[in-house]
This record gives C-alpha cells, sequence and structure tokens, in this order.
C-alpha cells in the first residue's frame, strides 16, 4: 500500500516567482508570513485569477486563517474581484465565517462597498440574516448598490 502523499501538479514559473517575492518557500503553497498570511490570501486580494486558480490547484487550504481571523474568501472580497471569489467560493470556502472580531465576509464588503463580491457572496448563499451586536451586512451598506443587492437577495430568499 502506498502510503506517499498525492502527487501535486508541478508549480509554474509564475507562482514560483510570486512565492518567492512575497517571501515563501518555493513550494509553499501553504506556508506563512506575517499576520498568518498565506500565498493564497494574498493572491486572493491582488490577482491574477491564474494565480489563485493554480494554487488552489496545488493545494492551498481555503480554510487558513490570518491573525486577524480572516480566510482567504475575505481578502478576495478587499481585491473585489469577481472572478477570483467564485473561485474560492467553489473550492469550500466557509461563507459565513466569522473573523475575530465576529464580521463574515458579507458584512465586510457591504461596509466596503465591494459590490462585484458583494453579488457573488449573495449568490452562493450567504447569511443575511446574521447580526454582530445587533447590527447585520444590510445595517453596514455602504452604497445604494450593495443596499440594492442585499434587499433584493433578502426579497427572493423570502418568496423560496
Amino acid at each position: 500500500m502506498d502510503n506517499s502523499p498525492p502527487c501535486l501538479p508541478a508549480l509554474s514559473e509564475a507562482l514560483q516567482a510570486f512565492l518567492a517575492e512575497q517571501g515563501f518557500p518555493p513550494a509553499g503553497v501553504n506556508a506563512v508570513a506575517a499576520n498568518d498570511m498565506t500565498p493564497l490570501m494574498r493572491a486572493a486580494y491582488q490577482g491574477p485569477p491564474a494565480l489563485v486558480a493554480e494554487l488552489l490547484r496545488a493545494g492551498a487550504r481555503v480554510d487558513s486563517c490570518n491573525g486577524d481571523g480572516g480566510q482567504p474568501l475575505w481578502l478576495a472580497c478587499v481585491g473585489d474581484d469577481p472572478e477570483i471569489v467564485a473561485m474560492i467560493i467553489a473550492a469550500g470556502a466557509d461563507l459565513d465565517h466569522k473573523n475575530v472580531n465576529g464580521s463574515t465576509a458579507l458584512m465586510y464588503a457591504a461596509s466596503a462597498g465591494k459590490a462585484k463580491a458583494l453579488a457573488k457572496l449573495l449568490a452562493a448563499g450567504a447569511d443575511l440574516d446574521y447580526e454582530l451586536d445587533g447590527v447585520g451586512a444590510l445595517d453596514m451598506a455602504a452604497t445604494l448598490e450593495c443596499l440594492n443587492l442585499m434587499r433584493e437577495a433578502k426579497r427572493r430568499r423570502a418568496k423560496s
């Protein structure tokens, strides 16, 4: 019986260069840097999508937490690239993970006006009813676009 780890794809030159530039070891797709940031967290924030896709194929974990309790999905919302947000959701990210303050990625996206990320979170079923100290994502909407996206999602869910 072979107990060796599964064979992962060889890392591209672009990914190897990214890891080196960010101070990660050459094959460290799950390595941690300052504030417990992982390569996937950095790539989720700054892209490009192809780099995120390669990290996911290479076994990067979507459930890693940085020092603030944020996961790659949160950092993808900061970057507001809908393709990256969708990839991380599809890879199994916890839509309703709470950081050390008790906030979710949906709350962040709403409060920061990250409408593209917010739309992906809502389409995937992120919890619109969760509240922290009596305040929910709807209350935190920074823009009319975000508020309208959440109101429409709430109406659709009420009809289901």
